[in-house]
């Protein structure tokens, strides 16, 4: 007896998660909003922003030179500030004042100034001093032009040092050891390029498969509570709808969507725009799985709380920009305020990004990003519960607004037949 209701409970439960598949699959491909949201978006985004990201790294960054010295020392100067391989001399100004204004047309991020008194300094043994003035508006920009110059100005600082430790009777070594007693080799680990799109890559892919998900689920989900399709998916001869097939029925559905689109992107996207794939196949794999499930739930937790689908497109959209910020991938938790950290790890993002970015750039292994699964997992497990006191309530309710709707209705005809057979 309890193994014939075990296999017609394991029986009604299959139906039923077929039934919300189902569903599941004709409201995404029949909802125009949903399929831009959850198709079209997920592959568009990452397209939109791997073409502006192209060059990697910012080349030509214009800057100015304010000469008031024009001297042989002045120009050579200039030759070593232009010789860097991302800023180039484009205007030779006149004062300051020009400077400005080329500043505010955004001609140039930068200017260099020399004083008229800069080769006499030097001549005289004396420290000359220059000013370097950057736009610090755009910190990309600053950044390149900065650096380009200060290793300029250092280069040629240490030319003229060596140039007059020879004249003062030095040979070539020791001239060499006091002007450049520390030699440096650079190695620029998992980004050897120091690419922009490298860098930056994998944690959007991450935050948008995040919001896309919770877009797209949250449309659906009021789509669902405004047709009255919960009460719909009641298996004929059940009393009522059983709430596990309806969470893991939305969740297959969506892990299944994501799962082409995802296979998309690591296998051609990545390779069409040339980023790294330092990561292993089945770190990847798993590191996803788990990523994209937490989002599910996330969402489906979230779509519960939304009575008609354009509230959640509104609040979910609004708070893409708050999500991205807090994911680290454009400024790093280690600089916000405790409160803030601590609130950021409610999202699946805020794990997902970190992770991903060491896998992909620098090929950790699925022991090195632990941490993030284990936090994830523990994502899941919290929303999947909340999702299954959500789903529950909704079917609930449903069911009692559809048993109160047929009540009326044939209460309605009852009274009718009623007046009918009175007048007769």
């Amino acid at each position: 007896m309890n193994m014939s209701k075990l296999k017609d409970t394991v029986r009604s439960y299959r139906k039923q998660l077929y039934a919300v598949m189902r569903n599941e699959y004709a409201t995404i491909f029949s909802d125009k909003g949903v399929m831009l949201v959850m198709v079209f978006a997920l592959l568009i985004y990452p397209t939109i922003y791997s073409l502006g990201y192209g060059a990697e790294v910012l080349r030509n960054v214009p800057i100015g030179v304010v000469d008031m010295s024009k001297t042989s020392a002045s120009r050579k100067l200039v030759d070593a500030v232009n010789m860097g391989p991302n800023t180039v001399v484009t205007y030779e100004l006149s004062d300051m004042v020009e400077a400005e204004k080329k500043f505010f047309d955004r001609d140039i991020y930068g200017v260099l100034y020399i004083p008229n008194d800069y080769e006499q300094k030097l001549l005289g043994g004396q420290m000359a001093t220059v000013s370097i003035y950057l736009d610090a508006s755009y910190m990309l920009m600053y950044r390149q032009a900065f650096q380009e110059m200060v290793a300029g100005i250092n280069t040629t600082g240490a030319m003229v040092e060596f140039q007059r430790m020879i004249a003062n009777g030095a040979n070539i070594p020791q001239a060499e050891a006091i002007t450049q007693p520390v030699i440096y080799e650079s190695h620029a680990l998992f980004n050897p390029y120091l690419g922009y799109g490298t860098f930056v890559m994998p944690p959007i892919i991450i935050v948008i498969i995040q919001q896309t998900l919770l877009v797209g689920i949250g449309m659906i989900g009021g789509t669902w509570r405004e047709h009255g399709i919960y009460g719909r998916l009641k298996p004929r001869g059940s009393r009522r709808m059983s709430t596990f097939p309806i969470v893991i029925g939305k969740a297959l559905a969506y892990a299944s969507l994501y799962a082409v689109t995802t296979f998309y992107l690591m296998n051609v996207h990545y390779r069409v725009f040339h980023y790294p794939m330092n990561g292993q196949t089945l770190t990847i794999v798993i590191f996803l799985t788990m990523y994209i499930f937490a989002c599910i739930f996330m969402g489906i937790a979230l779509s519960t709380l939304f009575r008609r689908r354009e509230n959640s497109l509104m609040m979910l959209l609004w708070s893409s920009v708050p999500i991205f910020l807090l994911s680290g991938a454009s400024y790093p938790h280690e600089a916000m305020p405790e409160w803030l950290r601590q609130f950021a790890y409610i999202f699946p993002s805020t794990h997902g990004a970190p992770g991903f970015v060491r896998i992909q750039s620098m090929g950790a292994s699925l022991g090195d990003v632990w941490p993030e699964i284990r936090a994830m997992g523990r994502l899941i497990v919290i929303y999947m519960g909340l999702s299954f006191i959500g789903i529950h309530f909704l079917v609930e309710n449903d069911l009692a607004d559809r048993i109160r709707y047929r009540w009326r209705r044939r209460v309605a005809r009852y009274r009718m037949s009623k007046e009918t057979a009175s007048k007769a």
